[in-house]
């Protein structure tokens, strides 16, 4: 005895009906969801400025070798290929336009004061606790960076205005600022916090692509 076949029964279609009047309602407003983008590009922005802000300290975290030997600073003419690099020098500090200025949470103080014959140098010298003033005796031979107050980094940043009023308000056209003391190892922290704000960065601009990325719906 044979069975016969089964017939073969054909695809249930239902047809999709749009409803017009769910049509004309407004869309919805999602204030989280505009609150969150708000949020992600403010966070992926300021990451991204603060990698350009320390920019300078991590390519100089980079610096191999030993200091260039730049010899008297008081006949030194600034090249631009000198711009971050480490240096090293030998000069007297003018003590009549010395700037003297301190840091919060930091022991001690500063001094800054251009290269005595010579106002487009200018060196910041550290002052050890308790020595500022008539008992210190500022160094004659420094080893730091050596950059241009143009590209002064956050950290520096007011050096420009302070030097500029001990020049009488004005400095010299292209002042360089060598920061004695400060060797490429004492800005690695600059390499950490590039790594951190870029990732942060990729992190929110990947969000950002997720949320705004339009959804496909298969069918």
């Amino acid at each position: 005895m044979t069975r016969r076949p089964a017939a073969e029964l054909p695809p249930l279609a239902l047809p999709v009906e749009t409803d017009p009047e769910l049509e004309a309602l407004p869309t919805p407003r999602r204030p989280g969801r505009t609150l969150t983008l708000t949020t992600m590009t403010v966070t992926a922005v300021l990451a991204l400025g603060m990698v350009w802000a320390i920019r300078g300290e991590a390519g100089y975290a980079l610096h191999k070798g030993s200091p260039t030997s730049l010899g008297n600073l008081t006949e030194l003419e600034p090249r631009p290929e000198l711009a971050n690099t480490w240096v090293q020098g030998e000069a007297l500090l003018s003590s009549t336009r010395a700037v003297r200025y301190s840091r919060p949470l930091e022991q001690g103080g500063y001094r800054l004061a251009p290269i005595a014959g010579n106002d487009r140098v200018w060196v910041q010298v550290r002052v050890p606790d308790g020595m500022e003033g008539p008992r210190f005796v500022p160094p004659t031979s420094f080893v730091g960076r050596l950059i241009p107050f143009s590209q002064a980094s956050i950290r520096h940043s007011g050096l420009t205005d302070a030097a500029a009023r001990a020049s009488e308000g004005k400095l010299p056209e292209n002042a360089w600022l060598l920061i004695d003391g400060e060797a490429p190892t004492t800005t690695r922290w600059a390499l950490g916090l590039v790594v951190l704000f870029l990732a942060f960065a990729c992190f929110n601009i990947w969000g950002l692509v997720r949320l705004l990325r339009p959804v496909v719906e298969d069918g």
